[in-house]
């Protein structure tokens, strides 16, 4: 019998320790690794690519699913950031509808948001549900977008 009490707390104490994890990634934004084949070229999107206008200072590539919470909140959050900001887009596309872009850019989980600077380079990524404060600390923290 204790043995069982023992194995339920250590289960839950990993379970715990694993959603603590899982929530504080949420919304990051972690910068684009700088691509180590001096011959090769930083991973470059075109309005053609995602059939929408690219925002001339940065836009937000959201990758999203349909039965996707999250998604919609983040949608919602970048829309907002899009509207006040001059120069900032914010494009929206079905993860199940785009399967060459989940691949090329490795998405595991919706929404993933790709942050591109005005030519389209990616400059970066946020995975989850993510916040205003979060959005804007992607801005300002991705190099060719800090200025807008």
């Amino acid at each position: 019998m204790e043995l069982r009490v023992l194995l339920v707390l250590a289960v839950l104490v990993l379970t715990a320790t694993a959603g603590l994890v899982w929530r504080s990634r949420n919304g990051r934004f972690v910068a684009a690794r700088a691509v180590p084949d001096a011959t090769a070229a930083d991973p470059v999107l075109t309005a053609a690519d995602l059939g929408a206008p690219l925002g001339t200072a940065a836009t937000f590539l959201q990758l999203s699913s349909e039965a996707c919470a999250p998604c919609r909140s983040t949608a919602a959050v970048l829309r907002a950031l899009a509207a006040e900001r001059s120069g900032v887009a914010h494009v929206e596309v079905r993860a199940e509808e785009r399967l060459d872009l989940v691949r090329r850019f490795s998405v595991l989980r919706t929404p993933t948001v790709l942050v591109l600077d005005g030519s389209g380079a990616v400059r970066g990524r946020m995975s989850g549900a993510t916040t205003r404060a979060q959005a804007v600390d992607a801005l300002d923290r991705c190099p060719a977008t800090a200025d807008v």
